[in-house]
C-alpha cells in the first residue's frame, strides 16, 4: 500500500504541475489574478500559475479590424449620406482592457460608430469627398482618447464608401461636367490668343522680308498639291498683287477727293448725226475744224472694282 501511495500522490502532483503551466505565444499575454485579484501580466513563454488559486484571462495584442457597417448620417449642409468605414486598434494594456471595460470590441465599434456620425454632421459633402484625410485623423483622434481608459490604442480609421442620393450625384455630374467645358474654353481661347501673336510676329517678319513672304507661298501651294494632286494652281505674281493693291488705294483716294470736290457734269455722248454732220461739213470747207466729243475715261468705280477682284484672288 505504501508504494501504491506514493505513485498516487506522485501522479496527483504531476496533474496539478501540468494544470499550472502555461504557454503563451509572442503574441498573447496572460493576466493573472490570484484569488480574485489582479497579480501580473506573464508571458509570451513557459510560466507556472497555481491551480484553483490563480486564474488566467488571454490577451491577444495583435491589431484587429471593426468593419463599422454603413450607416446614414446627414452632412453640415444638410444632406442625407450612407457611409461605411474600417478601424485598426491594438491592445497596449491588457490589465485595462479586461478590467476597465467589459467587452472592450464592442465598446471599440460603438465608440467608433458614433463618432464618426458626430464628425460627417460637423462637414460638408465636399469635405467628405475630398478631405478624406482629415476626417480620418480627427476620427481616430476622438476614438483614440475614448478608447484610451481602457488601454486601446487606434492605429488607424480609413473611410470605405460614401454614398450619396441619386439627385445629387446628377447635379455633381453636371457640375463636373460645366467646369470641364468651362477649362477646355479656356485652353482654347489662350491657345488662339498665342497662335495670333505668333501669326502676327510671323507677318511682321515676312512684310519685311518680301523673299521669306514668296517662299511662305511657294510652301503653301506644295502643301496644297500633296494634298490634292487633281487641283488646278493658278500663279499670280506677287508684284502684280502689290501692283493692284496701289491701284485699289489710289482709286479710293480719288473717289475721296472727287467726293470733297464735286466735277461739272460730263459732256453728252454725241449722236450719229452729230459725229457725221462736222466730218461732212469739214470735208466742203477746209476751213473748218472737226468739233469731235472728248475721249472718255475710266470711271473710278471701275477702278476700285478691278483693285477688289485682284485682292480677291
Amino acid at each position: 500500500m505504501g508504494e501504491v501511495g506514493i505513485i498516487i500522490a506522485a501522479a496527483i502532483a504531476a496533474a496539478i504541475v501540468k494544470s499550472g503551466i502555461r504557454v503563451d505565444r509572442e503574441y498573447e499575454r496572460g493576466v493573472i489574478f490570484h484569488l480574485g485579484r489582479f497579480q501580473q501580466i506573464k508571458g509570451p513563454g513557459l510560466y507556472f500559475i497555481v491551480p484553483i488559486l490563480d486564474q488566467k484571462v488571454q490577451v491577444d495584442i495583435r491589431t484587429k479590424t471593426v468593419d463599422i457597417a454603413p450607416q446614414e448620417a446627414v452632412t453640415a449642409d444638410s444632406v442625407t449620406i450612407k457611409i461605411n468605414a474600417v478601424l485598426y486598434y491594438r491592445i497596449i494594456d491588457p490589465m485595462k482592457a479586461i478590467s476597465k471595460v467589459e467587452n472592450y470590441q464592442m465598446a471599440v465599434y460603438q465608440a467608433s460608430m458614433t463618432t464618426l456620425r458626430n464628425i460627417v454632421g460637423q462637414h460638408n459633402l465636399d469635405d467628405m469627398l475630398q478631405s478624406r484625410d482629415k476626417i480620418n485623423a480627427k476620427v481616430q483622434e476622438i476614438v483614440d482618447e475614448i478608447t484610451e481608459p481602457w488601454g486601446v490604442a487606434i492605429e488607424r480609421v480609413e473611410l470605405k464608401d460614401v454614398e450619396i442620393p441619386i439627385s445629387m450625384q446628377r447635379a455633381m455630374a453636371k457640375e463636373a461636367e460645366a467646369a470641364r467645358e468651362k477649362r477646355a474654353r479656356l485652353i482654347k481661347a489662350e491657345a488662339e490668343q498665342e497662335a495670333s501673336l505668333l501669326l502676327s510676329e510671323a507677318a511682321q517678319q515676312m512684310m519685311q522680308n518680301p523673299a521669306a513672304l514668296e517662299l511662305r507661298r511657294l510652301q503653301m501651294l506644295t502643301e496644297i498639291g500633296a494634298e490634292n494632286n487633281t487641283t488646278t494652281l493658278v500663279m499670280i505674281p506677287s508684284d502684280l498683287i502689290s501692283l493692284a493693291k496701289e491701284w485699289s488705294i489710289a482709286a479710293h483716294n480719288n473717289n475721296l477727293a472727287v467726293s470733297a470736290n464735286p466735277s461739272p457734269p460730263a459732256p453728252q455722248i454725241a449722236t450719229t448725226a452729230a459725229l457725221v454732220e462736222p466730218q461732212l461739213t469739214a470735208g466742203t470747207n477746209p476751213d473748218r475744224q472737226l468739233n469731235l466729243p472728248a475721249p472718255a475715261h475710266f470711271p473710278a468705280q471701275t477702278a476700285n472694282s478691278l483693285g477688289e477682284k485682284l485682292d480677291q484672288i
